[in-house]
């Protein structure tokens, strides 16, 4: 299959020229193996390599040694390789010696070194519509966080489409399958999750159909505040914190943290994060929907666009060095994501899946900028609401609509 290029392609060459090694992290078939092949020059394959397995038991060494930098596949699987990894890049005193790769993350332990000063790490996450080919990337976030307005644009993308891309997922081997076909991969994807990868991620043994249960209730509140005690019901309520902390080790879940600014008004910040899956797509898979489903369900939909939004917003911020945040406070006012780079450049977005919810949620942007102590907090860089189609311009209150699909890096 022809590799498709990724956004973080550039970023792991930066890091290969200034660290020692790379640890690629993202959940399974993100496609971390081929991106990291792209620069590789030799590979092992823990997952799938006994013989690796068996010699890093006698001598690490025999593992480590070849062409750099060198691919460490799924190397969680044999944790203590870690330590030896720092070690060879202490001895070395060269970057650009190592990328590991790894689809969970191991227990901390006090044996395993942080790492720190010698390993840097690298999120990757399933695709973009930027990087699958359904934006045209006009739009650019980091022109945004810049100051930049965006240019009027129109993008066509008919919600039958819009239904697919979320059901399908930004899957790279989804590139080569029809949607049916990607459909039923993903259903297939999660009940390995509840079968294997629950139980292997902490050696604790779990019931699937318990494990199934919860991943359904997790995707009947995506894109909400939900407390694990509210998903646990589900399981009689049973304690959520075990499952909740399996999927973020296995990276299938990842929450979006709230944004605490400084504020005018006497409002009290919420600090609950939001709940999202790490792509949209398995929330369908979880809720055995498909397209159809969405379109007949349209407030299913707005919270599944919603979080295919800040599935790409987080991709396209992390080449800006930014994190996406959220916001909410005790008088009910929220706003869908705040993208923020490390010297406290800011932009806040609303999300709506129809144009007729524009004006409304230009407002809410505007009462909610009003609320944030400027002199303390800084200004914000852009105020959007990011929408399903249609038209992209500045509205005279200073307000940028964009579509989706025209949304990129």
């Amino acid at each position: 299959m022809t590799y498709r290029a990724r956004i973080a392609d550039r970023e792991l060459v930066h890091r290969l020229d200034a660290s020692g090694a790379v640890v690629i992290e993202g959940v399974k078939a993100c496609g971390k193996t081929a991106t990291a092949r792209q620069v590789a020059a030799s590979e092992v394959l823990l997952d799938s390599d006994e013989n690796a397995r068996r010699a890093l038991a006698v001598d690490p060494a025999l593992v480590l040694e070849g062409a750099v930098p060198r691919l460490l596949d799924e190397w969680q699987i044999e944790p203590a390789i870690w330590n030896h990894v720092r070690r060879a890049v202490d001895d070395r005193g060269t970057a650009g010696q190592f990328i590991l790769t790894g689809s969970a993350v191991p227990a901390d332990d006090i044996v395993r070194h942080t790492g720190a000063g010698r390993l840097t790490r690298l999120r990757l996450r399933p695709m973009s519509l930027f990087e699958t080919g359904h934006s045209s990337g006009v739009v650019s976030l980091q022109q945004l966080l810049g100051g930049h307005s965006a240019a009027r644009l129109e993008s066509e993308l008919p919600l039958s489409q819009l239904a697919e891309h979320i059901a399908v997922g930004g899957w790279p081997a989804h590139l080569q399958r029809s949607v049916n076909q990607s459909l039923q991969a993903n259903r297939d994807y999660l009940n390995e999750i509840r079968r294997v990868d629950v139980a292997r991620v902490d050696g604790v043994r779990r019931d699937p159909l318990k494990v199934g249960r919860f991943l359904h209730s997790f995707a009947r509140h995506v894109a909400t505040y939900a407390a694990a005690s509210t998903m646990a019901a589900a399981l009689n309520n049973h304690t959520a914190d075990a499952y909740l902390s399996a999927l973020e080790r296995l990276m299938i879940i990842e929450d979006q943290p709230a944004w605490a600014p400084h504020l005018r008004s006497r409002s009290r910040l919420r600090g609950a994060p939001k709940r999202h899956y790490v792509d949209p797509s398995l929330a369908v898979a979880a809720l055995r929907a498909d397209p159809e489903s969405l379109l007949r369900d349209l407030n299913l939909f707005g919270f599944l666009f919603e979080s295919l939004v800040v599935r790409d917003l987080r991709i396209y911020a992390q080449h800006s060095d930014a994190e996406v945040l959220q916001y909410r406070d005790n008088t009910g006012l929220e706003v869908d994501a705040i993208v923020q780079r490390p010297d406290g450049q800011w932009a806040a977005f609303e999300v709506k899946l129809g144009t007729g919810m524009i004006d409304h949620a230009a407002a809410n942007l505007l009462r909610f900028a009003a609320r944030v102590d400027t002199s303390r907090s800084g200004s914000p860089a852009a105020l959007a609401v990011i929408v399903a189609r249609g038209y992209g311009y500045v509205r005279p209150d200073g307000i940028h609509v964009i579509p989706i699909g025209a949304l990129g890096p």
